[in-house]
């Protein structure tokens, strides 16, 4: 699974995914790398400073990265057309309570980060998987958490030298270790429902802390990085279901 994600966050930047079907014309596109350097910890250190690339980052990565450095104020960024989650998507009058998203609480601090148009598609995408596969609201927050975790939302193509080892998409899953094909994971509705089929083959995952659970699927190099985003995804979730 990628390890430090936000390392290349200032770098990644919308490419097309070639698709010639009528099926594949409905996928998201996938992100890759438009340049080179790190930002040391977008969700954990807000002094960090993103070297340079060569060509830009899409708007909605820039926007969060001038937020995370203090080039933008927080009502800046919201003039930009980021959000957190809660105030983009329709309020509905029967969203999840806030037990069953989050039975457990929260373990530890919590990060957040501003969300831009395609981040928010792609956690609908995952919480339309969750409604299918059966995982309900609990499991689309774990969901959520472990691709904010993975790729900050954002569908990730193949990322060169910055890739670990062959992981891509929402959930950085890997096709040598048997999760599909590259084409495949970087389709965010298969890709979501392949996390939710491997989440409801954890034995007892419901009754899990967020972070045991998305580990044992995603087996990271940093196990407990996940709790971080619980809150937000929570909050994604419960806007979106």
């Amino acid at each position: 699974m990628q390890q430090h994600l936000t390392r290349w966050l200032p770098a990644i930047a919308k490419t097309a995914v070639a698709r010639t079907t009528a099926v594949a014309q409905n996928r998201r596109a996938a992100l890759t790398v438009a340049g080179v350097a790190a930002l040391g910890g977008l969700a954990f250190a807000p002094t960090a400073v993103a070297a340079p690339v060569t060509s830009g980052p899409h708007a909605g990565a820039k926007a969060a990265i001038d937020l995370a450095t203090g080039k933008k104020t927080a009502a800046e960024a919201a003039k930009s057309g980021l959000t957190t989650g809660s105030d983009k998507v329709p309020t509905k009058a029967d969203r999840p309570a806030r037990e069953k998203l989050m039975p457990h609480g929260v373990e530890g601090a919590q990060s957040r980060i501003p969300l831009d148009d395609a981040q928010l598609d792609n956690a609908k995408a995952i919480v339309r998987a969750a409604k299918e596969t059966g995982v309900g609201e609990r499991g689309a927050v774990i969901g959520v958490a472990t691709s904010l975790q993975e790729s900050k939302l954002y569908n990730l193509g193949h990322l060169g030298a910055y890739n670990d080892h062959d992981s891509e998409g929402l959930f950085q899953q890997r096709p040598s270790s048997g999760w599909g094909t590259s084409e495949q994971i970087t389709d965010p509705e298969y890709a979501s429902k392949a996390f939710f089929g491997a989440l409801k083959n954890v034995g007892g995952w419901r009754d899990l802390p967020l972070t045991s659970a998305a580990q044992t699927v995603q087996v990271s190099a940093y196990p407990y990085a996940y709790a971080q985003w619980e809150e937000q995804a929570a909050d994604i979730v419960q806007q979106l279901w």
